[in-house]
């Protein structure tokens, strides 16, 4: 992949200017695009007063109406194409557990494009030809594992399909074939990584050198623990499906500070959650995504409901985007203080005598919310005083956080385990 000796795209340090140029070329043709072939677009942007040609700078596209999950669930299944269905090769959707699923399709173009940026994201993140990469993402109507198998493929590497479950089994793949590569969930890796421990398997005689984690928030706390229980270096990889899938962003391997966005393809604003106002660079809101290469389904201002902050580019000219802290419509309120699992998540794991296994449960006595954090004691601690490590717990999350708690120190291997994405929260007030 790319033309240069380094094996980047010309674009990954192309100046500004030149970029800037790309973008909004690309974004006026899916803007006439979208309003063209999408009788849903068309009709939001009529509604809204904005016509495709209103677009003359990058800043004009705040002009447009935001697109959100309710359009594609009202649009389900195929309302909200922008493509005739026999140009459609692929669907994948979301799960649906809160309502209908999203449905997402793609054009062979799209299916390419997806590749290859699935395959820039590895080589950011460290891996070559020569690598082979274990998948434990889940495969199906879940972006996740075609997504990674199809840009390990397209950069060379030697796949191995082993999607996600079998915890065992990823062991004994993962010590018989010895891949330098493995993409999972952060959640899921902790599975493994007590695997490995518990087969006394010595994570420094493995091949595997990098993890590259996503579909779910995960702490740098987080990251520090799975990088030294694993002798690899963790990085971080973004997609959602409504945008395309895993290999929107991605964190450099040289760098470690934060997930280039691969803007010759995305279009980021940062808004203000509550009024929807363009908020400048280095602020905090929710991520915004506009697509610039889409065919089947062209995303328009997508509101992500993902937390973050758009950094300029370090390693790429591309911008970052810091960690993502949570998400808007996951932030729990507790007695007034927003309060996001990464956060919580981040004093467990400073916690030495805790695994980074635990589970909030929100409740309400009365009219005052509770909440109730069930951690593992860490296998090798537990003989320790459970009454000091819940002393210790306690008063880190009100001193950093801001909340009381009450905390449940269970024993090892005793919460469920994940399978692919976590289930952090039960929230009892619903």
């Amino acid at each position: 992949m790319g033309n240069d000796r380094a094996g980047l795209d010309e674009i990954e340090t192309a100046s500004i200017d030149e970029l800037q140029a790309l973008q909004l070329n690309r974004l006026k043709k899916t803007l006439n695009h979208a309003y063209t072939n999408s009788s849903v677009y068309k009709e939001k942007f009529d509604l809204h007063g904005v016509h495709p040609d209103d677009l003359k700078t990058l800043s004009d596209l705040s002009k447009f109406p935001f697109t959100t999950k309710k359009d594609l669930r009202e649009n389900y299944p195929f309302g909200i194409f922008a493509s005739p269905m026999n140009d459609i090769v692929r669907l994948h959707a979301s799960s649906g557990t809160t309502g209908k699923p999203t449905v997402v399709a793609y054009t062979q173009n799209d299916i390419n494009n997806w590749a290859h940026l699935g395959a820039r994201s590895i080589y950011a993140a460290g891996g070559r030809r020569k690598d082979k990469v274990h998948i434990s993402y889940g495969y199906g109507l879940f972006t996740g594992g075609l997504g990674a198998h199809y840009a390990a493929e397209r950069l060379g590497c030697t796949v191995i399909p082993m999607g996600g479950g079998q915890t065992q089994k990823q062991v004994q793949l993962i010590t018989d074939f010895d891949p330098d590569i493995i993409m999972v969930t952060p959640s899921y890796m902790l599975n493994i990584a007590d695997e490995i421990k518990r087969q006394n398997i010595d994570t420094k005689e493995l091949a595997l050198r990098i993890g590259i984690f996503g579909a779910e928030p995960w702490s740098n706390m987080m990251r520090n623990d799975i990088e030294s229980r694993m002798s690899m270096d963790a990085v971080d990889i973004y997609g959602l499906s409504e945008m395309m899938g895993p290999g929107v962003a991605q964190e450099c391997i040289e760098t470690k500070d934060g997930l280039t966005i691969w803007e010759d393809h995305f279009y980021p604003e940062i808004i203000d959650p509550i009024t929807g106002e363009v908020l400048p660079d280095g602020s905090e809101g929710e991520l915004v995504f506009t697509s610039l290469s889409k065919e089947a389904m062209p995303m328009i201002r997508y509101r992500t409901r993902d937390l973050t902050r758009l950094l300029p580019g370090s390693a790429r000219t591309m911008r970052r985007m810091d960690k993502i802290t949570g998400r808007s419509d996951d932030m729990l309120i507790i007695r007034g203080v927003n309060v996001f699992p990464t956060q919580i998540e981040e004093q467990i794991i400073r916690t030495d005598g805790l695994s980074p296994h635990y589970l909030i449960e929100v409740s309400k006595r009365g009219n005052m919310d509770t909440i109730n954090i069930r951690v593992e004691v860490d296998a090798n601690n537990d003989k320790q005083d459970h009454d000091i490590l819940i002393n210790k717990l306690t008063h880190n999350i009100k001193t950093f956080i801001g909340i009381s708690a009450s905390i449940n120190i269970e024993a090892p291997f005793k919460l469920p385990r994940s399978q692919g994405k976590a289930t952090r929260v039960i929230d009892n007030r619903l």
